[in-house]
């Protein structure tokens, strides 16, 4: 998002923790944002009209007023018309600070019901399985319907993920907006991690870590990055030895591959 967009996002941020108060109402107002979304991705030209800069904010919020009440709930309603009579760069940012407040919605959830580690834990492994699988991937980003993706992922991951992870997967993977499904997923995750201030570390080590490495490793970090971080360790037999850590841009390497590589491109010079 660029300035004006990113400035009206904090404020629905804000907004949102007001309105999304207790488990049941995030989720509706989750599910809610997420169908507002997929209503202003269908319809281009109100998309273009709710964003329209030239336009009085409370002309916009009437119109997001009559279209949508006694369709959501209330709270759902107050963030959709404060968010219509907000600035956006592009009308297709307008559909991305709804959407990425849906996402929001679910992690409060998780975050009340103590399952945000299992968040995103599972948006982590679900990522890499649709990465691994080609199959899977074309089923997800081709022209299968809303209903028969809901099917798969259901199917996949009921008994696997916690229920607010099932839910957020379904909903950002049956309409994934023209990304790829790493793509969405990703972005998840980095909201999750944001939830509670946290940086994501993705591991890369030959061997499993212990629960007591685990932990030394994330306090060696927070500590390095003055922030809370989570950990996604990733078991790669090309590792050889040793880690790797990347967060963000940032990759620090230790393994064993990474030495004999670098070896090798001194000894072919």
């Amino acid at each position: 998002m660029r300035g004006a967009s990113r400035a009206s996002y904090a404020e629905l941020r804000e907004r949102l923790s007001a309105e999304a108060r207790g488990v049941v109402t995030a989720g509706r107002v989750g599910d809610e944002l997420f169908a507002v979304v997929r209503l202003l991705d269908d319809e281009h030209g109100l998309r273009r009209a709710l964003a329209d800069p030239t336009k009085p904010s409370d002309e916009k919020r009437a119109v997001a007023g009559r279209l949508l009440h006694g369709k959501i709930s209330a709270p759902t309603e107050r963030l959709v018309t404060e968010a219509v009579a907000a600035s956006w760069a592009t009308p297709g940012e307008l559909s991305d600070g709804l959407e990425q407040l849906a996402v929001e919605a679910l992690t409060i959830v998780a975050q009340n019901d103590n399952t945000l580690d299992d968040l995103e834990d599972d948006l982590f492994r679900f990522a890499r399985l649709v990465s691994a699988q080609p199959g899977l991937r074309s089923a997800l980003i081709g022209t299968t319907s809303f209903d028969a993706k809901a099917s798969l992922l259901s199917g996949l991951l009921s008994d696997k993920v916690s229920a607010v992870s099932l839910s957020l997967i379904t909903q950002v993977l049956t309409h994934p907006r023209g990304r790829s499904p790493q793509a969405v997923l990703d972005l998840c995750a980095s909201i999750a991690a944001r939830r509670r201030e946290q940086l994501i570390a993705v591991v890369r080590v030959a061997t499993e870590l212990t629960a007591a490495q685990r932990e030394r490793l994330a306090d060696t970090l927070r500590r390095a990055y003055g922030q809370g971080i989570h950990l996604n360790v990733v078991h790669d037999p090309a590792v050889v030895g040793g880690m790797s850590v990347q967060i963000g841009d940032e990759l620090v390497d230790g393994t064993a591959a990474s030495r004999l590589a670098e070896v090798r491109r001194k000894l072919a010079s």
